[in-house]
């Protein structure tokens, strides 16, 4: 599966949906996922992201990488530009 060009259709869909490519924020809203600060805890502990506070831009990056490199690793095509 093309992963960027299925977001990409889904942000159209939804009337542009953010910034998913770098926010995991707009990334999980994207995907109707809960967004919230304690979700992105559950999910960096889930994907053992450990880097910055909870909620800083240094965790969001990472986290947002670290779904986008596991979306690869279990067979979607993504980009490495979106891979970081």
């Amino acid at each position: 599966m093309d992963v960027e060009a299925v977001l990409t259709q889904m942000a159209a869909q939804k009337g542009g949906g953010g910034n998913w490519q770098t926010s995991i924020f707009d990334l999980l809203k994207l995907l109707g996922l809960d967004s919230s600060l304690n979700a992105r805890k559950e999910l960096a502990n889930e994907l053992n992201i450990h880097a910055g506070a909870d909620g800083s831009a240094e965790q969001n990056i990472a986290l947002q990488k670290a779904v986008m490199q596991q979306l690869a690793a279990n067979g979607g095509k993504v980009p490495e530009s979106l891979k970081g």
